[in-house]
């Protein structure tokens, strides 16, 4: 299993357990933002797009995101496989991510799903706020994300249920090391 997809609400944990699990497959984990702000760095003309609605405050449109994500995967760095942080977010970017990837012959191999309680993730994010000083942390934001996580994203894990893509829920709630143990327990890692 070496092209996988991190879900989960904001403060479940999916940058840092990406990341632990990137290393422990060998491949390189592609974050949303990491991938904007390379392909804005590089000047590319989908870079240069998505800057031109960041810079005016709205989102990157999902056929601008699935042709950002495309140039990242096929890169040689991402030939071995991947883990996607923060991609797809909506069913629209889930069903292109996965017409893409059937063309190219290299399908999704699972999609982990952490699952965390919503009064751990204000816990999680407002200490957050206390501590990197990040408004979007604060707790009446917090709520808000998580809102806008249910209604915008939530409907991608129940996408990908109707695939051929295994959903591999985890509890996220426990510490570090425990969450990654199961994430590569489940994956057989």
């Amino acid at each position: 299993m070496k092209r996988v997809v991190m879900m989960g609400p904001p403060g479940a944990g999916k940058g840092t357990q990406g990341a632990l699990l990137a290393l422990a497959l060998g491949v390189n984990r592609y974050s949303t933002g990491e991938i904007l702000r390379e392909a804005r760095a590089a000047g590319s003309k989908l870079g240069l797009e998505a800057k031109s609605f960041m810079d005016a405050g709205e989102l990157v449109p999902d056929e601008v995101m699935l042709g950002i994500i495309d140039e990242a995967l096929a890169s040689p760095e991402a030939s071995p496989g991947y883990v996607l942080d923060g991609f797809p977010r909506t069913v629209a970017q889930a069903d292109g991510l996965n017409a893409m990837l059937e063309r190219a012959g290299r399908p999704l191999d699972a999609v982990i799903l952490l699952e965390v309680a919503d009064d751990e993730l204000v816990r999680r994010l407002s200490g957050r706020s206390l501590v990197d000083g990040r408004a979007d942390d604060a707790p009446e934001t917090v709520l808000r994300r998580l809102a806008v996580y249910a209604e915008e994203t939530e409907p991608v894990v129940e996408w990908y249920r109707g695939t051929a893509v295994p959903v591999l829920s985890i509890d996220g709630s426990g510490s570090i090391e425990t969450v990654q143990s199961s994430i590569q327990g489940q994956l057989g890692v």
